[in-house]
Formats: C-alpha cells, structure tokens, sequence
C-alpha cells in the first residue's frame, strides 16, 4: 500500500516524542541555573595552571620553558621567565614564570600547548560558563586567574590526572632515591672495627 512507509516513521516520531515527557531518562532539557549537566571529561574550553599544595605561586609546575608560548597557532600565550630559581615539586632548582597570560578573546582551545608541555603544567579546562554582565571584561587573563589546584584537575579529569599523578609520584620517588644514595654515611661511633 503507498504511504505505508511514511505513516509508519509518523508513528516511530510520535512514539519518540511521546516518549520524551514519560521516561525521565529520555529528558534531554535541563532547567540550567537550577540544574547542571554533568561535566565532560573530554570536553574542554580555555588552558588553566595546575599547581601543586596549598599555596598556588609556590606550587606552580610551569618551569617557564616557552614552549607553549612558542607552539601556540594564535600567539595568546605571553610568558616572561624569571632570572632566579626556585625548587620545584622534586626538589630541583627551577625557573618559574613572574608573568603568565593568556588572551582568551584569541585562544582558539586547540590543546596544542597541553600537548607539548613536558611538565604537565597546562590542562584544559572544561568550564563553559564564563560570561560577564562587563561588555569590555578581563580577556587577558593572568596567572593568579589561570592558577587552579591539582585537586580540582582530579576532579575535571580524573583518568589523566591519575596517570599524570603516578607519573609525579614516580619521578618524587626517584629523586628522594638518588638523594639519599648520595648522602654520605655517617660511621657508627664506639664501634671497635675487627680485623
């Protein structure tokens, strides 16, 4: 019979549309400012700085190595290093950024410098609602802004931030061992040596 086909996607529509105000998890609208989304591990919006601690200038993991600020496509990311050093999460002395910023009025969230930072200290953010009631708001935003804990990456990205924080753990680990096979050992006292 001719027509069959139509009236059949007809009732599939129906029954779909219908649907949708029955079965709960079938709702797709959320009443936003009331009710959240859940995140997206693998979404991602604007770059942040993860720290480490409690204090987010003395944990900075950015090392000021430029690479980010030199593989960026758009050129958002400014970056001026600093002349002294300061030790890092392992102990060793490092460079540490005195300005970091990026312009995320330019930032087109490629990822490219979360790609080619060796010290995991660039992760993309997946915060979405960044909208201001200020027409000419803050688009250059500096370190403080872009600081964000190492907690608050877990819980963003909690498969990556574990293997990055194993990784962490690990070469801790191994800088702790080469410190203490490196210390010198001190003779026991009072200890008659035989012959």
């Amino acid at each position: 019979m001719l027509g069959v086909g139509i009236l059949k996607g007809l009732a599939e529509t129906a029954r779909n549309f219908l649907g949708s105000y029955v079965s709960k998890d079938r709702l797709t609208t959320f009443q936003f400012p009331e009710e959240r989304a859940p995140r997206i591990e693998a979404s991602r919006n604007f770059p942040f700085l993860v720290y480490d601690g409690a204090d987010w200038h003395e944990g900075m993991r950015c090392v000021s190595c430029l690479i980010c600020e030199k593989e960026c496509p758009p050129k958002c990311i400014f970056i001026e290093k600093s002349t002294d050093k300061k030790p890092d999460a392992t102990g060793k002395p490092q460079f540490y950024p005195t300005t970091f910023s990026i312009d995320v009025s330019v930032c087109m969230s490629c990822q490219i410098c979360v790609e080619v930072c060796p010290f995991n200290a660039i992760k993309m953010d997946v915060d979405f609602e960044q909208s201001t009631s200020d027409r000419f708001g803050d688009l250059l935003w500096n370190k403080e802004r872009l600081a964000k804990s190492n907690e608050y990456y877990r819980e963003i990205h909690p498969t990556e931030a574990a293997a990055v924080d194993a990784e962490l753990a690990e070469a801790r680990a191994k800088a702790a061992g080469a410190k203490a096979a490196a210390a010198p050992v001190k003779p026991v006292s009072g200890v008659a040596e035989e012959k």
